[in-house]
């Protein structure tokens, strides 16, 4: 069988309720998942991803012609417009699928700075970016591990299937473990775009300095408790999704207070009658 389960969504942004999820097993062993190129891939003949040139306990591996594109299903670079299209609906059917699921999920770094501006991914972003809770991350670990999700979009008529692929390392929070600081991913398997997931966990050093809420995710960015939660309820590409509690806070610390008032960057000016970065030409 080349997936665990395949989940079929009844409508544009719904997921159709003929879903079963596979019980998998949930100790910190890693396994081997069924999701090499053979297993996995769509249209491709070839393998592009940069497994061949990875250390061997890396999990997942991105493709040799792009960094944030999975090569097993993807073989080039989307254009300007093909990939903003392209992200949006990955977005779009992301929160979905989570909010179908019932997962606590929010985004972080440049998807929350394009949020920041004007509820829109920025035009020269190429991937997205989210956070997780350790219970949400479990439950998608248990039940949904390798599920593809099928959805009819306006943009996309013919249909799209997305695959939800957790890492087998994600209950391993050290920082150590600088080869797998990724998660999870909702991955277009028509192209290789994909969303990286990470889970906020506990700071346990921290806590053990007397640092009470002290939180952390693998790829070493810190947060308080009170900087994530209670999160926030707005929308994000025309879908309803949350963001972070002192959403300015962190993103002045993470890209500096000019991020927050600079109208132009990557050669785009922020027109602000329209709400919008346009291209400078």
């Amino acid at each position: 069988m080349r997936l665990i389960n395949i989940l079929l969504a009844a409508t544009a942004l719904a997921i159709g309720s003929d879903a079963r999820p596979m019980k998998v097993p949930t100790d910190n062993i890693p396994r081997k998942r069924d999701a090499d190129f053979e297993s996995v891939r769509t249209r491709l003949t070839k393998d592009h991803s940069g497994k061949g040139g990875d250390p061997k306990d890396k999990y997942f591996h991105e493709s040799t012609f792009h960094p944030h594109m999975d090569g097993r299903f993807g073989d080039r670079v989307l254009g300007y417009d093909d990939r903003r299209s392209n992200l949006t609906a990955l977005m779009r059917t992301y929160l979905s699928t989570m909010n179908d699921i019932g997962a606590e999920t929010w985004i972080m770094h440049g998807s929350l700075l394009g949020w920041f501006w004007n509820r829109k991914i920025m035009p020269w972003d190429s991937d997205v970016d989210v956070q997780m809770t350790e219970k949400s991350m479990e439950h998608l670990s248990d039940y949904y591990n390798m599920t593809v999700h099928h959805y009819k979009l306006p943009s996309f008529p013919e249909g799209r299937d997305y695959m939800l692929e957790i890492n087998p390392h994600w209950r391993n929070a050290s920082t150590t473990d600088k080869l797998n600081v990724i998660d999870a991913r909702w991955i277009d398997m028509s192209n290789g775009l994909f969303i990286d997931i990470t889970t906020l966990h506990r700071n346990t050093t921290a806590e053990a300095l007397g640092i009470e809420g002290a939180m952390m995710c693998k790829d070493k960015h810190k947060f308080n408790f009170t900087d994530i939660f209670p999160l926030r309820e707005s929308v994000f590409e025309d879908t309803p999704v949350k963001v972070p509690y002192a959403y300015t806070d962190l993103l002045a610390e993470e890209y500096g207070t000019k991020a927050l008032v600079k109208t132009t960057f990557e050669n785009h000016h922020f027109d602000e009658d329209k709400m919008e970065w346009i291209p400078l030409t």
